[in-house]
């Protein structure tokens, strides 16, 4: 008979969780090795991988992921979940061909009805050159190829071909507290090498599962689907389940995790982090418990960005600067917080306007809880 599988409560799982994101304690690896270890962090909008980053590495400096992103060794392109992400070089070229299939089927999931006879293979083909020509927007482009789709729009010729074209947002767009269009070229143009679709797609989706249960582990098959957005995963497991160990959680669901991921004791003390909008230590999960509570899921989806607090999603964080440049953090309680938790979420809080406001001290303003 085989062993049953240790259950793992709640609370030991938040704290795997927190350590594999490195937020339990502030990591000294570099930017682009942690990218690397999170299979790339959100980045939907612009400034959050800042502060994202910031959160998890002991003297993280903006410069630092600026000089990643003009040196060409990270991209800010579509891959999991038809979302954007900021990823390694060599990420972007490996991950796409096994996001994209994925990825078309999403563009027309949402645009096929408002994209009337339009032949994506064409479209591809003579989208394709534009982008590779120089970095231009999506809706430039699609208004360079509407006589060609009369009864579609700008806006929707240009997202569809996002994904089915692979492109990458150039600076200055994603630079430290830069605004800029959101201007694409393609992959092969920007790196000087395309996708590699020369590697076999079971290698690179093992190798993919592998890296999710490190940074995100122990974690369901759901869980995992959800992160990625991608079919067809069961049959990896089931050719990976040699090198997998298993627990169960506490709903008696699957937990799959790598033989030597680590699982930290789930009284250890966990610090105040502030994550950034979309952040994958929450939204990496079908079964987002583990951090948030239900009653707070809703906002995984909007675009709030939270307080954890004993590794729990306790609050959401703003901010608004002076034309001083001094930063000020206003965070709101999601539940009443002890004198201790303020007390650590005013310090938090502070460093990270500072962090914000390019050293300029700044200010935090903790309200009553919502």
């Amino acid at each position: 008979m085989a062993p049953v599988p240790e259950v793992l409560d709640r609370r030991t799982l938040n704290r795997a969780t927190l350590e594999r994101q490195l937020l339990l304690r502030r990591d000294p690896r570099g930017a682009l090795r942690a990218l690397e270890h999170l299979i790339g962090v959100q980045a939907q909008e612009p400034q959050e991988p800042y502060a994202g980053l910031w959160s998890r590495l002991a003297g993280f400096r903006p410069a630092e992921l600026v000089d990643l992103l003009e040196s060409r060794r990270a991209v800010r392109t579509l891959l999991m979940r038809r979302t954007l992400h900021l990823v390694t070089a060599e990420d972007c070229v490996a991950l796409r061909p096994v996001h994209q299939s994925m990825l078309v089927a999403r563009a027309v999931g949402t645009l096929g009805r408002r994209l009337p006879g339009v032949d994506l293979d064409e479209l591809a083909a003579a989208g394709e050159p534009l982008f590779a020509e120089v970095p231009r927007t999506l809706p430039e482009v699609g208004r360079m190829l509407a006589d060609r789709s009369p009864g579609a729009t700008a806006r929707d010729l240009g997202d569809v071909l996002s994904s089915l074209v692979p492109l990458v947002q150039t600076p200055p767009r994603g630079l430290w507290r830069r605004q800029a269009p959101a201007r694409n070229t393609t992959v092969g143009a920007w790196l000087g090498r395309d996708v590699d679709v020369s590697r076999a797609p079971d290698e690179v989706l093992e190798s993919l599962v592998l890296r999710y249960l490190r940074a995100h582990g122990p974690a369901t098959t759901s869980d995992l689907r959800a992160w990625c957005g991608l079919t067809g995963l069961p049959a990896v497991v089931t050719r990976l389940r040699p090198r997998l160990r298993t627990f169960r959680d506490a709903r008696g669901r699957e937990l799959l995790d790598v033989s030597d991921g680590s699982l930290p004791d789930g009284e250890q003390p966990a610090p105040v982090r502030f994550l950034p909008a979309f952040d994958n230590a929450v939204l990496g999960y079908d079964d987002r418990s583990r951090l948030i509570s239900d009653e707070h899921q809703g906002l995984s989806v909007t675009g709030a960005r939270f307080v954890l607090v004993d590794g729990h999603v306790s609050g959401v964080w703003t901010t608004t600067a002076d034309d001083d440049g001094r930063v000020e953090v206003t965070v709101q309680p999601l539940r009443p917080l002890t004198t201790h938790e303020r007390a650590d979420v005013a310090d938090e809080g502070q460093q990270l306007a500072a962090f914000l406001g390019d050293g300029v001290p700044g200010r935090l303003t903790v309200t009553d809880p919502g």
